[in-house]
């Protein structure tokens, strides 16, 4: 197969950690070709999406003593090709939020790949409509209480109401301005203030789950179907259970109810052409879905000993094979 990922700069990226390059390194290892580009290198010509690629040829990271170590270069790219997205035979969108107007744009040009001839994971108009705040709310019988305002006296009566709680700006990615906020707080009007622009911008406020300080699980699903999973948590300095902010990871397993959540999720996962997918369940309630650039497959490779890349790419390679459309 031939295979284009849409990520940040490759340079930027980190090869122990990151699910693209998981993904691409699976990708070279089971036979097929990986190019690479990024949102702004993307053009719409004669109704048809192109972009300038180059074409990358990776070296694998190895296990060490329980760490992934990786070459130097750990990657060669090939000189620029300006292609047409329909040659390939899929195409990732990985590059990592905020889902700004750059990237909005960058959904709106994979709009003009023909998913008859090349699979776009994840379908662009999906990505569009599934802001990872908000897309949750959807599945009302397992998220935690929650309100979406940018009403500071609606805020207040939801924190009073519930004496702790967790604000999130609904763009922002690995724990990223999230704050804890409990009822009280002399900081309230500050806070509120400073996460919503002066009341112009809505942000999420779910109810605290106390279950957080024993981890914040990230599953994997592909297609709707849960395919492997880590347990993060936090540091001694910060409530926040994500990796970026310094969280640890753990092994962990899919509980009966946590394979009850992906269930309830599938059907529209897969309505929505989301197919590459990280959610985060806290103490049995769902609280993110993940569909822009889910990572974690590096972590939980390490600690399960397994290859979810290999999983994605299996599975890919039946789908283009049987014919996409």
């Amino acid at each position: 197969m031939k295979l284009a990922f849409i990520i940040d700069p490759i340079h930027q990226l980190d090869p122990g950690h990151d699910t693209s390059v998981a993904l691409m390194e699976a990708a070279q290892q089971l036979g097929h070709r990986v190019w690479v580009t990024q949102t702004n290198l993307l053009s719409v010509v004669k109704g048809k999406a192109w972009a300038l690629f180059q074409q990358v040829e990776l070296v694998p990271v190895e296990l060490v003593e329980g760490r992934w170590l990786a070459a130097n270069p750990w990657y060669n790219l090939r000189e620029f090709s300006f292609t047409l997205l329909e040659t390939m035979d899929a195409v990732f969108m990985r590059t990592d939020p905020p889902v700004n107007d750059a990237y909005l744009y960058a959904t709106y040009t994979l709009d003009y790949i023909d998913q008859n001839k090349t699979l776009v994971i994840n379908n662009p108009s999906g990505i569009r409509a599934a802001n990872e705040k908000m897309y949750a709310l959807q599945f009302s019988q397992c998220i935690p209480e929650t309100i979406v305002s940018a009403d500071k006296q609606v805020i207040r009566q939801f924190v009073e109401a519930k004496g702790s709680t967790v604000l999130k700006p609904l763009g922002n990615k690995a724990g990223e301005g999230i704050l804890f906020l409990q009822s009280g707080d002399r900081n309230f009007n500050s806070i509120v203030e400073l996460s919503t622009l002066q009341g112009r911008l809505p942000v999420m406020v779910q109810n605290y789950l106390p279950e957080a300080k024993e981890g914040d699980k990230r599953i994997i699903l592909l297609n709707g179907e849960p395919i492997g999973a880590l347990n993060r948590l936090s540091s001694s300095s910060d409530f926040r259970n994500n990796m970026a902010a310094g969280g640890t990871v753990a092994q962990t397993e899919i509980t009966p109810r946590e394979q009850e959540i992906c269930a309830l999720l599938a059907d529209k996962l897969r309505q929505d052409g989301l197919i590459f997918v990280g959610i985060d369940v806290i103490g049995g309630h769902l609280t993110e879905v993940n569909v822009t650039s889910p990572t974690g497959i590096r972590e939980i490779d390490r600690l399960d000993r397994t290859s979810l890349g290999h999983q994605v790419i299996k599975w890919l390679e039946k789908k283009v094979y049987q014919g996409i459309g």
